[in-house]
């Protein structure tokens, strides 16, 4: 005679009595999923894995975890675009997960506190690194970390690149830059300022250096003619932002016109507005086509930035600009109608776009500069010569400190397989932890916490740190706000609503296994996973 099923006496021996196992068409299996916010990090970070720290108050831990992919995070905690809140299952609930806020929190304890990276043994490799921002920073760090002795050369007297020379004040402070770089000095970087590399080849056989990673930053301005101009009332982007680094910045007047879109216009107007102009962004296209981060055009907005859209500018006077009025044809394209305006200007600065210089690689074999003055380069950062890598601002593609950042590591990956003589292999990418996996009901309603930003008139009046930080307490929540989408975090359910006891826990940090001649595959724990980390398959016993 059978014994009665296990839901109604509790005996785990009376499923395996009963051969429950054998019952079964389809079983469960635990899988791990892609979270949306690492599938869009441009740095390549595994987000979920160092909130998982976070969200148990183990901040150094979740620090350590975060910097094996991006040594920057109090930088990119205050400058990245975010995609990775975009992305965010959270976001469909409620809010998402401030992700940036706390990873900027988690990058200024480890300045508050000291925290240093450890290095693996030298190898008696050297790897020239050509540029000191974002993309060759990150480079040297993650080589250094594999025991490689790099040395970067940097045109510049300061190191940062565009994080220094680009993004104001404002958005990032300068101590914030120079405390993450001296981490990186820390480790045995050597760093080499007012050092411009004019002799590519000369200086790598001088050197000795057995592998090169070019980072050379995006600071060429693109220009136009513009007819009646003078030279002396026209500044580029880049020219401009770079002197703000300096104790004599431009006397640009007290109507300024900015000629772009982009983000780098929204900053220079920005700027402006702080040194006492009143500044004007100027733009060919509509508010919805302008590249420029919402947000931020938001903000410009509320500081007293005013933004002429659809317009273009024809020619100048002395003190004025003729613009046409353009109109969206039904491709979406700027048209011009005919239509003119004037706007009154004292200084026009166009910000019009960035690219890098790559005239001292003229010599080099097996270089190929595209049309838009980048450098090509094969699945391996490498160039058509051997040895030579690419990175950041240099190859095709989204310019970003985030990108840029991802970059140095992806190049640093396969700089360290060429130095030891085999192939870096990416490895296999999980599936993406889409938002019908989850189960959003087991998760309760918390608002995203908010950071403190500066008066507005302050904002106005100084280059102040505009927005502040989360304390350890709001970082705390915000962290436990993730919904560890697509990965199993122990919650236990599978196990509580099993009918047959056939979840078996593996302990703590292991999760758990599944036990098939209990299960029947009912389905339960894979409907009452919160994450989406079961899956039902059929079973081919």
């Amino acid at each position: 005679m059978n014994r009665k099923p296990f839901a109604i006496t509790l005996d785990p021996n009376s499923s395996l009595a009963n051969h429950t196992g054998n019952w079964r068409t389809m079983k469960p299996v635990y899988v791990d999923r892609l979270p949306p916010c690492n599938q869009a990090c441009p740095a390549g970070e595994n987000i979920q894995a160092w909130l998982y720290h976070a969200e148990e108050g183990a901040y150094e831990e979740a620090w350590r975890r975060l910097i094996e992919d991006n040594p920057m995070p109090a930088i990119h905690g205050r400058v990245c675009y975010h995609p990775c809140e975009t992305a965010c299952n959270r976001g469909q609930l409620d809010e998402a997960v401030s992700i940036r806020a706390v990873e900027r929190f988690l990058g200024d304890q480890a300045i508050l506190h000291g925290w240093q990276v450890p290095c693996a043994p030298p190898t008696g490799k050297r790897v020239l690194i050509v540029g000191a921002g974002p993309s060759g920073l990150s480079a040297a760090y993650h080589l250094t970390r594999m025991g490689h002795a790099v040395t970067i050369h940097e045109a510049a007297a300061k190191v940062g690149g565009m994080m220094r020379y680009g993004i104001p004040a404002y958005r990032l402070p300068r101590n914030i830059v120079e405390a993450e770089v001296a981490r990186i000095e820390a480790m045995g970087v050597t760093i080499r300022l007012n050092t411009r590399v004019e002799d590519l080849d000369a200086t790598i056989k001088t050197g000795g250096f057995h592998a090169t990673f070019l980072a050379v930053g995006a600071h060429l301005a693109r220009r136009i003619d513009i007819p009646g101009v003078d030279a002396k009332r026209m500044l580029d982007a880049a020219t401009f932002l770079s002197r703000m680094e300096s104790p004599f910045p431009y006397k640009l007047g007290r109507r300024v016109a900015v000629y772009g879109g982009g983000n780098t216009a929204i900053d220079v107007a920005r700027t402006a507005e702080r040194l006492g102009a009143e500044p004007v962004i100027i733009y060919r296209r509509d508010a919805v086509q302008a590249p420029a981060f919402k947000e931020e055009v938001a903000e410009a907005a509320e500081e007293g930035v005013r933004f002429h859209w659809l317009r273009a500018i024809t020619k100048a006077d002395h003190d004025k600009l003729t613009v046409e009025v353009m109109e969206m044809d039904e491709q979406g394209k700027p048209k011009p109608t005919g239509r003119f305006e004037t706007i009154e200007a004292d200084t026009v600065i166009l910000a019009l776009g960035q690219k890098a210089d790559t005239g001292f690689l003229r010599n080099i074999q097996g270089i190929r500069v595209s049309d838009d003055g980048t450098i090509e380069v094969d699945e391996c950062m490498m160039t058509g010569h051997p040895g030579l890598f690419a990175g950041g601002d240099m190859v095709p593609g989204e310019q970003s400190v985030s990108m840029a950042t991802g970059h140095g590591k992806r190049a640093a990956r396969h700089i360290d397989a060429y130095l030891r003589g085999t192939l870096y292999v990416k490895p296999p990418v999980h599936p993406l932890a889409t938002f019908d996996r989850l189960n959003g009901w087991y998760y309760t309603d918390a608002e995203q916490s908010k950071q403190p930003i500066l008066a507005l008139a302050r904002r106005r009046a100084t280059f102040e740190e505009m927005v502040g930080g989360l304390d350890a307490g709001t970082a705390l929540l915000e962290a436990r706000r993730c919904l560890s989408c697509g990965n199993c975090f122990e919650c236990d359910n599978c196990y509580a609503v099993c009918p047959d006891n056939a979840v078996i826990k593996l302990g703590a940090g292991n999760r758990f296994a599944f036990n098939y001649d209990y299960c029947k595959g009912c389905g339960l724990c894979a409907e009452e996973c919160p994450c989406g980390a079961i899956d039902m398959v059929k079973d081919l016993k």
